[in-house]
């Protein structure tokens, strides 16, 4: 007796869930006009950890990953221009998932990759451009 009254209620619950509507603006019914409540501005936790901020590198690009040169990465060794060249052939010559073509890594492990790519190919086969260069 208590699963048709268990079911009857899943479905009632089911079916006045089905007629809200959540994308339509929240409206404040007590005032009896269309005037819609204001979200709450976001603001960070209180229990928020610090968060912290990057200083970039001159010559980084605005969001770029690697805006900040850490002691040891490609970028700190040898410049944005160099490392970005440098990392733009490893991305095309390298048939990893997930390349270590990134320069906060260091230039030896970008040129490691590069290196082992390249290697990949036959003594009958063109290699790319970037192998050569």
């Amino acid at each position: 007796m208590r699963p048709p009254l268990l079911a009857a209620a899943c479905f009632s619950l089911v079916l006045a869930a089905c007629g809200q509507n959540p994308s339509s603006p929240d409206i404040d019914e007590d005032r009896g006009d269309d005037a819609v409540i204001a979200a709450p501005s976001a603001e960070m936790p209180v229990d928020a950890p610090p968060q912290e901020e990057l200083v970039p590198v001159e010559g980084a690009a605005v969001g770029d990953q690697a805006a900040v040169a850490e002691p040891g990465s490609c970028l700190a060794d040898i410049g944005a221009q160099a490392s970005a060249r440098l990392v733009e052939r490893c991305i095309m010559v390298s048939p990893a998932t997930r390349p270590p073509c990134n320069a906060a890594n260091p230039c030896t492990m970008i040129q490691g990759e590069i290196d082992r790519a390249c290697a990949q190919y036959g003594p009958g086969e063109t290699k790319p451009a970037e192998c050569a260069a």
